[in-house]
């Protein structure tokens, strides 16, 4: 067999472990979900307008991904996303206090660490740990935009998953 041959028969087989693992979405709830997430982030937008604090980072744009794209997930469940966003952006003022802004990899590492050892691990966290050393953000950033942010993100979540037919139940559980 040539090794062209051996390739395209690998690739095949991965292509097939892939889609098995892979979850599958409805175009039904793909809809659904992708209109959660865009009110998500317009009613986070409106909010900031109306309190005048900025209410919308990135972390919080890839924490709608979870929300709404996969609610069942254990790492969108609320405990994970207030707790996981909190302590990684607690994280890196605290480092960003102690060492300044040099340890933008280790405010990551800690955040994975401490989100597995408190059982509140959400991949987002990570990125804000990063956002907050790299940006050297000032200790209100914890309160606005991360923990009001994580905290109104859950409740439209909740809202959403009530209110609009076809979306999936959300939470699983709250803490």
């Amino acid at each position: 067999m040539s090794p062209v041959r051996r390739l395209h028969l690998m690739a095949r087989r991965e292509r097939r472990r892939g889609r098995r693992y892979q979850p599958r979405f409805a175009l039904s709830q793909i809809a659904v979900t992708s209109l959660g997430a865009l009110c998500a982030v317009v009613l986070l937008a409106l909010f900031s307008l109306w309190s005048q604090h900025p209410l919308i980072v990135a972390p919080l744009g890839a924490s709608c991904v979870l929300l709404f794209g996969y609610p069942g997930s254990p790492l969108a469940q609320p405990r994970n996303l207030v707790l996981g966003n909190g302590l990684g952006a607690l994280v890196g003022m605290a480092l960003l206090a102690c060492i300044g802004q040099g340890p933008v990899s280790l405010a990551l590492a800690i955040t994975i660490l401490l989100g597995q050892l408190l059982r509140c691990l959400h991949p987002p966290a990570g990125g804000l740990a990063f956002l907050v050393v790299y940006l050297g953000v000032p200790w209100g950033f914890l309160v606005f935009p991360v923990l009001s942010g994580s905290v109104l993100l859950v409740l439209l979540a909740w809202g959403f998953s009530r209110w609009v037919p076809g979306a999936a139940l959300y939470p699983r559980h709250w803490l």
